[in-house]
C-alpha cells in the first residue's frame, strides 16, 4: 500500500510517500479502507518531533480516517497510522456512518468534534444560556466549538485575527466576533468581550491559541467561569497566577482528548451518536475547505504551519 512514511522526525520536506506493507490486524482490531483522512494541527507537531507522544519509528503519521469495512462504512480515530490507504484501528473507536454521510464529513466530524464537544459539555460544563468565547475559531477544533456552541444554546463569540475569518465563523453561527490581532490583546480582547455580552464577561473559553489570547480571555471571564485549554497555536504556552483564579472562583481545566479514547471509548462512542444526531439535524456541518491527494500531504501540513488554515482539510487516497 501506499503511506506517508516518518523514517525520523523532523522538517516535512524529509518525509515522503512510500509503497510499504499492509498492516495487519491484530485481536481486537480490524483494517480499513480509507476513502477520507482528516488532516490535524497534531499531525504538523508529530511528523516535526514536537508532540508529546511520539511513535516508534518508523512510522506513519495521521490520527483519522473514514473507509470501507468489507462493506460497512465507518470512521476511526488512532494515535497514528491514517496517513495510508488501509489503516489498522481498534473496534471499538470505530463508529458506523449515518446513511447519506460522505465518508469527508465523516473524517471531519471525529477528532475536531470529538474535542470541541468534550471541551464544551464535559469539562465547562455548557448549560444553555450559557456565552462561550472560542479562540482560534476558524480552525478545525474552533469552528467546531462554534457550531456546536451554538447549537447547545449559548451565545458563541469568535475570536479570529481577520475579517475573513470572523466572516466564516458567523456563517457559522458566531454571534459576535472579537479581533485577536488588536494590540495590547490583554486589555483589548476583554473590552471588546464587555461590549458583546456585558461587563460580567463570557462563562466559558475554549482556548486553542494560548499566549496573549489566553492572557486577555483569562480576564474576560465572569464569575465562575470556565476556561478549557485545547492547545497552544499560538506557540507560547501560557502560565496562570493563582490568586487571580481565586479571586473570580475561576476554573481553568485542560483537555487531552486522547486520553478518553484510550480510557472511556464507550463514553466516546456516545458522544459521536450525539454528533450525529445533530449533523442529520442540520446543526453542524463541517466546514471542509480543501482537499488534496495524499502525495500532497505536506503542503496541507504547512498550512498549519502558516496559520492559514481554515475549517477542515482532508487528504484522499
Amino acid at each position: 500500500m501506499r503511506a506517508v512514511l516518518v523514517r525520523a522526525p523532523g522538517p516535512l520536506s524529509q518525509h515522503k510517500v512510500e509503497s510499504i506493507p499492509d498492516p495487519v490486524p491484530g485481536p481486537g482490531q480490524v483494517l480499513i479502507e480509507a476513502r477520507a483522512i482528516g488532516v490535524n494541527y497534531p499531525d504538523l507537531l508529530v511528523a516535526e518531533g514536537k508532540y508529546q507522544f511520539i511513535p516508534p519509528t518508523p512510522f506513519v503519521p495521521g490520527k483519522e480516517v473514514a473507509g470501507l469495512i468489507g462493506k460497512r462504512r465507518v470512521m476511526a480515530q488512532v494515535e497514528y497510522g491514517a496517513y495510508a490507504e488501509k489503516v489498522v484501528a481498534r473496534e471499538v473507536d470505530c463508529h458506523r456512518l449515518p446513511e447519506g454521510m460522505s465518508f469527508e464529513h465523516a473524517a471531519a466530524l471525529g477528532l475536531a468534534y470529538q474535542t470541541a464537544y468534550f471541551a464544551l459539555v464535559e469539562r465547562a460544563q455548557l448549560q444553555p444560556g450559557d456565552s462561550v468565547l472560542v479562540t482560534g475559531a476558524s480552525g478545525g477544533v474552533g469552528l467546531a466549538a462554534v457550531q456546536l456552541a451554538k447549537a447547545l444554546g449559548a451565545t458563541v463569540l469568535a475570536g479570529v485575527t481577520s475579517r475573513e475569518k470572523g466572516d466564516l465563523c458567523r456563517r457559522h453561527g458566531a454571534d459576535h466576533v472579537v479581533d485577536l490581532a488588536a494590540p495590547s490583546l490583554r486589555e483589548s480582547l476583554r473590552a471588546e468581550v464587555f461590549a458583546a455580552v456585558g461587563n460580567k464577561g463570557v462563562d466559558i473559553v475554549i482556548d486553542n491559541v494560548g499566549a496573549d489570547a489566553f492572557d486577555g480571555a483569562l480576564r474576560a471571564l465572569a464569575w465562575r467561569g470556565r476556561l478549557v485549554v485545547v492547545g497552544f497555536a499560538s506557540g507560547r504556552i501560557p502560565e496562570v497566577k493563582a490568586g487571580y483564579l481565586l479571586v473570580k472562583n475561576l476554573a481553568v481545566i485542560g483537555l487531552q482528548w486522547s486520553d478518553y479514547r484510550d480510557r472511556d471509548a464507550e463514553g466516546v462512542a456516545r458522544a459521536q451518536q450525539k454528533l450525529y444526531g445533530l449533523y442529520s439535524e442540520g446543526k453542524i456541518k463541517p466546514e471542509i475547505t480543501a482537499t488534496y491527494p495524499l502525495e500532497r500531504f505536506a503542503e496541507a501540513l504547512e498550512r498549519f504551519a502558516q496559520r492559514s488554515v481554515q475549517g477542515k482539510m482532508i487528504l484522499l487516497p
